[in-house]
């Protein structure tokens, strides 16, 4: 066998087993973990900064009148006579 008639190249790439895993770019699993996680953190950080912004923005609820019932329920309770008696 010549010299010339032998060629290395074509022994290297046929058998031989790499060490290095081909490129694939990202996981798509792991692109969608990561937009569903980034969307719900946007939607919970939005929802604290709204709610934050509305408790230091908006008056103080307006509390329920109590009725006269009550009022009246809640004077026998505490022991106080009632007016007319």
């Amino acid at each position: 066998m010549a010299e010339e008639d032998f060629d290395a190249s074509s022994f290297t790439s046929q058998g031989t087993f790499s060490t290095k895993a081909p490129d694939q770019g990202f996981n798509p699993a792991l692109i969608v973990l990561l937009v569903v996680v980034g969307t719900v953190l946007v939607f919970i950080v939005g929802n604290y900064a709204l709610f934050s912004y509305a408790k230091k923005t908006l008056p103080p609820r307006k509390k329920k009148p109590v009725s006269k019932k009550k009022l009246k329920r809640e004077r026998l309770k505490a022991g106080v006579a009632p007016a007319g008696d």
